[in-house]
């Protein structure tokens, strides 16, 4: 089991975004849980919004008192290719569910539980991978609960029969959304609390200008003429040949159109250089199509430029637990078109902060709409930003998190 190697993060430091009464309600509410300890279980410390939350979630929870751990667990890759089928499944994907993949999932659950500490007051598992580590918490007096990050609104009922003998042992669920309450869980203790953005995270932070055209020169990216950008893995539910296609239907319109297509390459995800490969292919020799990940030196600074630097923000998932990429534009007051599933409408409000798509030809339309509007996007962009402070922010996250495990302690 690794534990994971956190930066420290203090609270304080918030104020200025979010506010004095902000802070004082956050650390109220942490004296409350004075001593008590959390671990945080998921499958990668790289990659992805899971990650990226908990490298700033779980310091702050150390800031404000709290023995915050995160541990990832480890996986051989028949593992992990097992639990991204489970992942897809629980996303609606029909899949044969072999007795095969049931055995390596539960033996790799079981040699984790095994490596892992199960003392503490609160033991947050994340996602499918880890799930049934639980049939392992022994004796342990703490509260376990089972974090969902993905649209569930339409799960494969055969795997969630499997699973079902699982998620009967924990105390509670944290959902994003209420539409992902199913079946044996709609009658458990269900919290609904928002995936966020840490505002002050190099992904986030504020940019000088010529910093932001220092990233767009080295990667050859004209700041001259419109950027289209789709932050997301290379994953069949993202749907980034969809977004090939409305970017070529804005083309024709306006033919000096760029598209950047970013991600970074997580570890628990073996798909994706499959679905790289598929879309390195439909995107061609377009050389106005670039696709840049982590390892040709993307990181967070280089997302944080290209987003800066964009005029229109794409999130053209077929489903979509809740789109942190989309909160990022946002924050940087960068109009969305995103389509019209899961956790995404929780942030564009059609009309307001962006738009909302159904289909290729909607997502080219209104990307042409804003790009010609400049005036109107500009204004949809700070509509944006101001939703984020009040909703999505690594603050609210924190504030959620501690009135959960007060609530689950004077269930005791």
């Amino acid at each position: 089991m690794s534990t994971v190697t956190l930066r420290k993060l203090s609270l304080k430091d918030y104020t200025e975004i979010v506010g004095e009464k902000e802070i004082h309600e956050i650390r109220t509410l942490a004296e409350k849980l004075a001593g008590k300890s959390v671990v945080h279980v998921n499958s990668t410390s790289f990659g992805g919004g899971v990650s990226e939350i908990l490298h700033r979630l779980v310091p702050l929870m150390k800031d404000v008192g709290i023995n915050a751990e995160w541990k990832v667990i480890k996986g051989s890759k028949e593992f992990f290719n097992v639990t991204k089928t489970f992942h897809n499944a629980l996303q609606g994907k029909e899949i044969e569910l072999t007795e095969n993949m049931k055995k390596n999932y539960l033996r790799y659950n079981e040699l984790n539980a095994n490596l892992l500490d199960l003392d503490y007051d609160y033991v947050v598992i994340h996602d499918p991978q880890p799930l049934a580590i639980i049939n392992h918490r022994g004796k342990g007096k703490g509260k376990w609960i089972w974090r969902c990050h993905i649209d569930m609104s339409k799960p494969n009922e055969e795997l969630v029969d499997f699973l079902a003998p699982f998620l009967a042992k924990y105390d509670t669920f944290i959902f994003s959304l209420k539409d992902y309450v199913k079946g044996p869980l709609e009658e458990r203790n269900v919290a609904i609390i928002t995936p966020s953005i840490d505002p002050l995270s190099d992904k986030n932070k504020p940019l000088p200008e010529n910093q932001i055209l220092a990233t767009l020169e080295r990667y050859d990216i004209d700041p001259n003429r419109p950027i289209l950008t789709q932050v997301a893995r290379f994953d069949p539910w993202k749907d980034p040949l969809g977004v090939i296609d409305a970017y070529r239907k804005v083309k024709k319109m306006m033919p000096g159109v760029q598209l950047l297509l970013i991600t970074s390459m997580a570890l628990d995800d073996p798909e994706g250089w499959v679905y790289y490969e598929r879309t390195a292919r439909h995107a061609g020799e377009d050389y106005d199509i670039h696709l840049l990940t982590d390892l040709m030196g993307v990181g967070n600074l280089e997302v944080n430029a290209f987003q800066s630097a964009t005029d229109v923000a794409l999130l053209k998932s077929i489903r979509e637990g809740f789109g942190m990429t989309v909160t990022e534009a946002l924050w940087k007051k960068v109009p969305v078109v995103g389509s019209n599933v899961g956790g995404i409408p929780l942030q564009v409000i059609d009309g307001i902060t962006g738009f909302l798509v159904n289909t290729v030809e909607d997502a080219a339309e209104k990307t042409l709409y804003l790009l010609r509007n400049p005036g109107e996007a500009k204004e949809i962009g700070k509509r944006g930003r101001e939703h984020v402070l009040r909703n999505f922010l690594i603050t609210k996250h924190l504030k959620d998190y501690l009135s959960l495990f007060i609530q689950l302690t004077h269930e005791n």
